[in-house]
């Protein structure tokens, strides 16, 4: 039978399509028909998704070869596509088969969901949106129907057939004015055939978030063309009787705003709000109404002003990030990167020899982040929250002080906690043991000085307790000027930016003796080191130095039968403690004499890392801000040497990275454009690469500003279609020359760009550098500066050492024979 007949006639069950079985249907659609069917070659079952018969034949191909292209998403919360082709003339996707109901079925069978619970769905959902955008791909069709429960409750998305075959940006009018998708869920744009964008999904999310939380549907509108209208003109609102608080309600019309512009940016700024919403509120604490008031005021002082530990939403989703199961090390040096201050910081930290596990300097964050490790830029990135902006206070000697010594009681517990998985989380539990106190000095300096003052008159009055911890006895104290004890302002704050219980715990003071059995690894052993640690400092920075090895004996008295040390393991901690901490001073802004005069420590520093301090420092400059053109040379002179300085280092660091023993490519791209990108300081720089199927260069990724979204807009034809004059960046591809654009708006460059460049509107200067595998044009970087690129011939010949060193990586990854 030929396979145009066997295609015309009905399927049924137990009809073989290839190596596939056919069992029962799924579900059927407008497009498609979806089978369990058995993969009789692997022997698995599979879910079988089948073109609708009698479609047109390209529409059909198109569909196949998108599709393939989203079969290299690979996401916990997303169904895997396992293969794309036609069987017996069937064209078909090959899922894999996850048991389970849909959202829709779920929301059939038990109405609206509890906010806490839809909200936690929703997280998986938006974080395999974030991993589809990344990749330039837009779902373009979510709706609960297309969103599975597991058997682990764990939401998967599926069918993003749509989405692939819609967004192909760069093709001008061909991608807009057709309408795809459902009507209920397709956002104002959509509904106009406009072009595939993230925030189109975002919308889709927020409506089907709002349907969970409701448990009926936005817009239930049957007529097709109504709906259409509808979603163009009106504003959609969560119903009044919705169970959500006024936050969540925020966030869901926040998402689904009828302007694009109006909406969350991307999946990623959702999955932030969702993520903040989830926090718990503050519980009430053992206090009095004024110690409400003085946390309501101290959360509302941090959430308004840009100082302290607020300094960036950043940090707190960096750590976040880092103790996340599903993040990658790629993502988390993507949010570092964006914020140009902690990467300086982060990086002068990793250079110090307490950090850095390479013989040479550290210069990407790309390459820092692989070697300390997920753990320890959580604890870097946590650690500068509790110093910024420090200096810029009045009072700024006694903060640096509190931060020297919250610092060293991290340090200490780190040396005691035994095994390096615990040695993370002590040091973390022993600074933030600190993080009450800390908060007052910062904002209640007065205050904090008072209470000082009031444990200073107690105790030569001789009214302290010896039988109560001092910690416990300020926290009294604290309460009585404040209306709040430490203990309670430091948890309060922690339960508010989210912070591990663990870390919660170890800010409980001792209100008893320390345990007299030895503590096994958990929470409890975590507060004690805290208690410790901390004590241990009081011990060195209080006295002279021949009574030290006593007062570090009596800590170990009074802790070494829970915490298994004696009074030598504490001096050796001590030691190498005050060591850490006198190398990273100086990265963190702290005098080193005043911090060796405090610590009263001798140990000799060791010698400065390879990286220099200028190549820490990341380029941001528009020589365009002043008339002044010997300012301006200037300025642009200054920006050049530093360019050099850290191509220098990144292309030492990627030369490091290359003669491993197994190359990753990912880390060596991202280790490019990084160094680029801070570098020349970059507004934008991206990675293009050759798709295989069409031969055009294609945005894969970026950093920058708007990187995510231009990504997959970035497209370079490899000739110019017949009749029409090649645009410029074709030219240069096929040129394979380096190129430096050094006025985008210049008419005849203007006019020479492509046109959906053109649109987008950039100014400033450019840099194209184009690659090439026998002969042929297979990737290209660009970058581009909202200024002057602060290039000049011995930068561009350390570009193109970058450029050879990103060749080669794909050599020695397979990708070049």
């Amino acid at each position: 039978m030929s396979a145009v007949l066997q295609a015309s006639l009905p399927l049924r069950p137990g009809q073989r399509l290839g190596r596939f079985r056919l069992e029962a249907v799924l579900g059927r659609g407008a497009q498609a028909t979806v089978w369990r069917a058995t993969d009789e070659r692997l022997q698995r079952e599979v879910a079988l998704k089948l073109f609708t018969e009698g479609a047109d034949a390209v529409g059909a191909a198109h569909w196949l070869h998108e599709a393939r292209a989203v079969g290299r998403l690979a996401h916990p919360h997303i169904v895997p596509v396992f293969d794309a082709d036609t069987f017996d003339g069937h064209p078909a996707l090959v899922f894999e088969l996850v048991q389970g109901p849909t959202l829709a079925e779920v929301l059939r069978r038990d109405g609206a969901m509890p906010a806490r619970a839809a909200v936690e769905l929703m997280l998986g959902v938006v974080d395999a949106l974030r991993a589809a955008h990344d990749q330039g791909i837009v779902h373009r069709d979510l709706k609960p129907s297309n969103i599975l429960i597991d058997a682990e409750g764990r939401a998967r998305v599926m069918d993003f057939g749509i989405a692939a075959r819609l967004a192909r940006p760069g093709e001008g009018a061909a991608g807009e004015g057709m309408v795809a998708g459902t009507p209920g869920y397709l956002s104002p744009e959509a509904a106009r055939g406009a072009a595939p964008t993230p925030r189109m999904d975002v919308f889709a999310a927020g409506v089907v978030l709002a349907e969970m939380l409701c448990g009926r549907r936005l817009l239930a509108e049957r007529d097709v063309a109504r709906a259409l209208e509808r979603v163009q003109t009106e504003d959609l609102r969560l119903p009044d009787d919705t169970a959500a608080d006024d936050r969540l309600r925020a966030v869901v019309q926040h998402a689904i705003a009828r302007a694009p512009d109006d909406r969350y940016e991307s999946a990623a700024a959702l999955r932030d709000a969702l993520m903040l919403w989830l926090q718990p509120p503050d519980e009430a604490l053992p206090d009095s109404s004024t110690g409400h008031g003085t946390l309501d005021f101290l959360l509302r002082r941090m959430r308004h002003k840009s100082d302290f530990p607020a300094m960036s939403d950043r940090v707190l989703r960096i750590q976040r990030m880092a103790s996340s199961e599903t993040e990658s090390l790629h993502s988390v040096s993507d949010e570092i990167l964006k914020d140009v201050a902690l990467t300086g910081k982060l990086l002068k930290l990793v250079n110090t020899a307490h950090f850095r596990r390479d013989v040479h300097g550290v210069s990407t964050v790309s390459r820092a982040v692989a070697l300390v490790g997920m753990a320890g830029i959580r604890n870097l990135a946590l650690s500068l929250v509790l110093v910024e902006h420090m200096k810029d206070k009045g009072h700024a000697q006694r903060l640096k002080e509190s931060f020297l010594r919250v610092l060293l009681a991290g340090e200490m517990a780190h040396e005691l906690a035994g095994n390096p998985r615990d040695a993370e989380e002590a040091f973390l539990g022993a600074m933030f043991y600190n993080l009450g106190p800390l908060l007052a000095e910062y904002y209640f300096p007065d205050e904090a000085e008072t209470v000082r003052d009031e444990l200073a008159r107690q105790q030569r009055e001789g009214r302290l307790d010896p039988k109560v911890h001092p910690d416990l006895l300020a926290d009294r104290v604290a309460q009585q000027v404040l209306g709040l004890g430490w203990e309670s302002l430091g948890v309060g704050v922690a339960k508010h930016w989210g912070l591990p219980e663990v870390l919660q715990q170890c800010m409980r003071r001792p209100n008893a003796a320390s345990p007299a059995r030895a503590l096994p690894a958990g929470a409890e052993r975590m507060r004690w080191l805290a208690v410790a640690s901390n004590e241990m400092v009081e011990a060195v920075w209080e006295g002279d130095e021949q009574g030290l090895p006593e007062r570090l004996e009596a800590v170990a008295t009074r802790h070494g039968r829970a915490l298994g040390v004696v009074g030598t393991d504490l001096r050796r901690a001590a030691e190498g403690a005050q060591r850490a901490v006198l190398e990273m001073a100086p990265a963190l802004g702290l005098s080193v004499p005043a911090a060796r005069r405090m610590l009263g420590a001798s140990a000799a520093l060791p010698g400065p890392a390879r990286v220099p301090a200028e190549v820490l420092a990341t380029v941001r400059l528009d020589h365009r801000q002043t008339a002044d053109p010997a300012a301006q040379a200037a300025a642009l002179a200054a920006a050049r040497e530093a360019a050099v300085t850290l191509l220098n280092a990144g292309i030492q660091d990627i030369t490091d990275t290359l003669a491993g023993d197994a190359v990753q490519l990912n880390q060596v791209l991202r280790m490019v454009l990084e160094t680029v990108y801070r570098a020349l300081g970059c507004r934008r720089v991206l990675f293009c690469l050759r798709d295989g199927a069409t031969g055009r260069l294609r945005g894969r990724f970026g950093l920058g500003e708007q990187a995510d979204s231009l990504a997959p807009q970035f497209i370079v034809l490899p000739a110019a279609p017949e009749g029409t004059t090649p645009d410029l960046f074709t030219v240069v591809c096929q040129k394979g020359t380096d190129t430096l654009i050094p006025d985008l708006a210049e008419p005849r460059v203007a006019s020479a760009l492509p046109a959906w460049f053109r649109r987008q509107g950039f100014g400033g200067s450019c840099l194209l550098l184009p690659m090439s595998l026998r002969g042929a044009p297979f990737a290209l970087i660009y970058a581009d500066h909202a200024g002057t690129m602060p290039v000049e011939e011995r930068g561009r010949a350390l570009l193109r050492t970058l450029r050879n060193q990103t060749v080669l990586a794909f050599r020695q990854a397979g990708h070049g024979q």
